[in-house]
């Protein structure tokens, strides 16, 4: 769906770019896959979140918004996809990362915002951060 305008003309969507454009993610992405027609269903989780990456990635969006990343998978496919977001920043796009683990807040992000009850209540460069000046802040002490 974020692609059909790149895909279709006069709401005909072209087969060819279509799966010219699966074939390509499934190969840079290493998305593991018995074919490109297996449904993201029967994928595992890590998988699954590959595969929505490369719905978005497609669109070669300037910023990408990336909530819990790698929540629920496991860790080959967690490093798989932090590599893929240190290269689309090495490619130039900016990436908001929402987060509730520490260690890839601290390890992924160039500045951290913390927000408690909605509201902004710190914002750190990497330098400056660290978990204590993060918690304290998500708590509202």
């Amino acid at each position: 769906m974020p692609n059909l305008d790149n895909w279709s003309k006069l709401g005909i969507v072209s087969s060819k770019k279509e799966y010219k454009a699966t074939q390509q993610y499934i190969r840079e992405l290493r998305i593991k896959t018995p074919g490109m027609n297996q449904k993201t269903l029967f994928l595992s989780g890590g998988n699954q979140q590959k595969v929505v990456m490369s719905k978005w990635l497609c669109s070669h969006a300037d910023i990408l918004i990336f909530d819990e990343p790698t929540r629920g998978i496991d860790v080959g496919s967690k490093v798989e996809i932090y590599q893929l977001m240190n290269k689309l920043i090495a490619e130039g796009a900016a990436i908001i990362m929402i987060s509730s683990e520490l260690p890839e807040i601290l390890g992924m992000s160039d500045r951290i915002l913390v927000m408690h009850q909605g509201k902004i209540s710190g914002e750190f460069p990497i330098e400056e951060a660290n978990q204590e000046k993060i918690l304290h802040c998500a708590l509202g002490v």
